[in-house]
């Protein structure tokens, strides 16, 4: 029969258990943070850690997924790969941002518009490219070897230089290639990502993230490199000479805007509160900015701003018109246009309230219109994320739609004119990297050089 034990050894067990998961939880969260290096704790908690992944990697194992990088976020346009519909009249070009479905890489190819010819491709061993990187000890490139070898990293945002040279970046650092794919020129103090424009003096501004940070610890205390995203802005040379350079925290502090980088929640420090994704600089002067503003875009408070670096000022803000908004580009003397993701999040998570649209903005007449709202309706344009839209001068409207590598182009009167799908012969569906019309004066010179 069983002995009875005693309740007092019952209570001190249950007690034991309890401290005993209090201190397994507090190990595998230490490892999951990447707590620092201590003889004795550390492969304590390397052992803790393992054994909580234990289902999940047991799963993976009786039930594995594919991995299958660059892939779009659903199959669509049964049937459609390639270029479809007509050539455009004008001149004018692609510098065509893709990853690669078949050679499981990112290319860029510069595209005849008036037939589809592809007079160039730059396809650069990444891998490579990435081994010029300084590795420190803070964990800041830790992330680049592990998550962005050659089969997930992205060219974003390629722009064409006057010697047939690319620039790029993908959360990573600020890389330029010749045109033969090989590496100029690699800046790594800092991680760059997202958009990369021209100003009028041929300096480049990029999106760049801090770390260490430039935002007071008193707001961001002690946070490692991926517990707190300190975005700024930066000019720089063609040489890579810093020019410029400011944090958005900063500027929201400095402005008196600080409620809306730490008052989101409930006493929740807010990790990514800014999410700077395009810089549009002013090159001229009108009557409602003056060159050498920027118009920045906010995806995280759904907010474009225009800016005045000469000052530190906040010149005009602008929100509630448009959800997690990418590329703000200037149209004329009055007027930005906008694409607006349209995205909310929700109980169940992100999506698309209806479709994608672009918005214009008229400094003019303090009013917001949208531009051929039906026929993105009409095409189901609904990019949950990035994205990219570029009214030109004759009204005509090209579009990057980019989780699911469509780019489209449309007549002024709202008509489709062609669309091209990054299809690859497998079949599958992959993303586009952020494509660039190429059709000013400028611009239609370098990519001459290639015909």
């Amino acid at each position: 029969m069983f002995k009875k034990i005693e309740i007092w050894i019952l209570y001190l067990t249950i007690v034991f258990v309890f401290i005993s998961y209090i201190i397994f939880g507090s190990m595998v969260l230490r490892e999951h943070r990447n707590g620092p290096n201590i003889p004795i704790i550390s492969p304590i908690s390397k052992g803790a850690y393992f054994l909580a992944q234990l289902p999940i990697n047991l799963k993976k194992m009786f039930n594995p997924k594919v991995y299958d990088p660059g892939k779009a976020r659903e199959d669509r346009f049964e049937g459609q790969y390639g270029f479809n519909g007509e050539p455009n009249i004008s001149e004018q070009y692609l510098l065509l941002g893709r990853f690669d479905g078949d050679l499981k890489t990112s290319v860029v190819e510069l595209v005849n518009l008036k037939s589809f010819d592809v007079l160039h491709v730059w396809k650069p061993d990444i891998n490579s490219i990435l081994e010029n990187v300084e590795i420190n000890e803070n964990g800041k490139w830790e992330f680049l070897f592990r998550d962005k070898k050659k089969d997930r990293f992205r060219m974003i945002h390629p722009i064409l230089h006057g010697d047939g040279s690319l620039i790029f970046a993908d959360g990573s650092p600020l890389i330029q290639i010749d045109r033969n794919s090989n590496l100029e020129q690699i800046v790594h103090d800092e991680t760059y990502h997202h958009s990369i424009e021209k100003d009028e003096e041929g300096n480049f501004w990029t999106c760049v993230t801090y770390y260490p940070f430039k935002t007071d610890s008193l707001y961001v205390g002690n946070a490692k490199y991926d517990e707190f995203q300190d975005d700024g802005i930066r000019k720089i040379s063609p040489n890579a000479e810093i020019l410029f350079d400011k944090s958005i925290s900063e500027i929201f502090i400095e402005n008196g805007m600080k409620y809306l980088l730490f008052s989101i929640g409930d006493r929740q420090f807010t990790k990514d509160p800014i999410h700077l994704n395009d810089i549009q600089p002013v090159k001229k002067d009108t009557k409602y900015w003056k060159k050498g503003d920027l118009f920045l875009s906010l995806k995280h408070q759904s907010m474009v701003l225009l800016y005045r670096p000469i000052t530190n000022k906040i010149i005009w803000k602008s929100t509630g018109k448009f959800f997690h908004q990418h590329d703000v580009d200037i149209l004329d003397d009055s007027r930005i246009s906008i694409f607006n993701n349209n995205s909310i999040d929700t109980y169940s998570g992100n999506i698309v309230d209806g479709s994608n649209n672009v918005i214009i903005y008229d400094f003019k007449t303090d009013k917001y219109s949208y531009y051929l709202e039906k026929s993105m309706e009409k095409e189901n344009i609904r990019t949950l994320t990035q994205g990219r839209s570029q009214i030109l001068p004759n009204g005509d409207l090209f579009i990057e739609e980019t989780n699911y590598g469509r780019t489209m182009y449309f007549n002024a009167n709202g008509s489709l004119r062609w669309s091209h799908i990054n299809r690859a012969v497998n079949g599958r569906l992959y993303i586009s990297n952020w494509s660039r019309i190429l059709y000013e004066e400028e611009d239609l010179k370098i990519a001459r050089q290639f015909k």
